[in-house]
């Protein structure tokens, strides 16, 4: 073998596929690792509390130890708790490929991307097999999940209004969003259920994307909503995002309403996890955010 940083000696053949986990915390996601395993990956390396400056050598490591036409065997899944952190691995990670040197990556902190795509998914179908146009809504909008959820909906030509009970969290990732897919969004401060009902008339998707055991919905503002044919929710901690809805909901009809609860978005989301993970080793040159992970869960059917 050559000295790093000199074209590698390895001879091409069917080498085992390995994934290197990078992961923002401290102790790297179980919960990734195993959808890793289940996926088919030959080897997986495991690096928790991973900062930018470290990532440079760490991709070296991966790089120079196959020859170009081998690397497609090797991949970057970029996990963590802390989104922000974990884009500035991925962009640490894009810059230290050259040439021919690089290796494919699946971004997916705090499983946002997958999830995100699996409820825009639900919502599809809830809308009758198309977002454009549509008014929707996005509940807890300025959380990883809810951002993804309001970009991928805007890529779908949906009217997206973004919630937070703060305007100006609101307002900063409506603008956000807005910057990076050319949509417009309309922010909401709802820190009341009177203004909740007042920013959600007229939406025919809901989906509710906040932390754990925090109602957003309350059934009687569910209940005003005349227009509302389709709603989501991510939070599968009791009590529920949505009020009347149930965690294994999946394509439920609730007083006219179709509904999807965590466990029935679930399924979907652990089916597009599992297909990115394999898609990373199809070439040496992918990079996985939201759009393309939504694009593979599209192509699940």
């Amino acid at each position: 073998m050559q000295e790093r940083g000199e074209f590698p000696v390895i001879a091409s053949r069917a080498l085992k596929t390995i994934l290197l986990q990078l992961d923002t915390d401290p102790q790297p996601s179980v919960f990734d690792a195993v959808v890793a395993v289940d996926a088919g990956v030959d080897h997986l390396f495991r690096h928790g509390g991973v900062t930018p400056e470290q990532v440079r050598d760490l991709v070296y490591g991966a790089l120079f130890t196959r020859g170009p036409e081998d690397l497609k065997r090797t991949a970057l899944f970029i996990g963590g708790t802390d989104v922000a952190r974990a884009e500035a691995l991925l962009r640490a990670a894009t810059e230290a490929f050259f040439g021919p040197f690089r290796v494919s990556i699946l971004l997916d902190p705090n499983g946002a991307n997958t999830t995100a795509a699996a409820a825009v998914l639900a919502a599809k179908r809830g809308l009758g097999g198309s977002l454009k146009g549509a008014k929707a809504a996005v509940l807890a909008a300025t959380g990883p999940v809810g951002q993804r959820v309001a970009r991928l909906l805007a890529r779908q030509g949906a009217e997206v209004t973004v919630s937070s009970r703060s305007q100006e969290r609101a307002g900063a990732v409506a603008r956000q969003i807005g910057e990076a897919t050319g949509a417009r969004l309309t922010p909401l401060a709802a820190p009341d259920a009177e203004a909740l009902a007042s920013g959600l008339q007229g939406c025919e998707l809901v989906i509710a994307a906040g932390s754990a055991g925090v109602t957003l919905l309350p059934a009687p503002v569910r209940s005003s909503l005349g227009s509302l044919k389709a709603m989501i929710d991510l939070n599968a901690v009791p009590p529920l995002g949505i009020e009347g809805i149930e965690v294994h909901d999946r394509d439920a009809d609730r007083d006219g309403v179709r509904t999807w609860g965590a466990i029935g978005v679930g399924g979907t989301k652990m089916a597009i996890h599992s297909r990115a993970i394999r898609e990373l080793f199809s070439a040496n040159d992918r990079v996985l955010d939201a759009e393309e992970v939504y694009a593979l869960g599209e192509a699940l059917g």
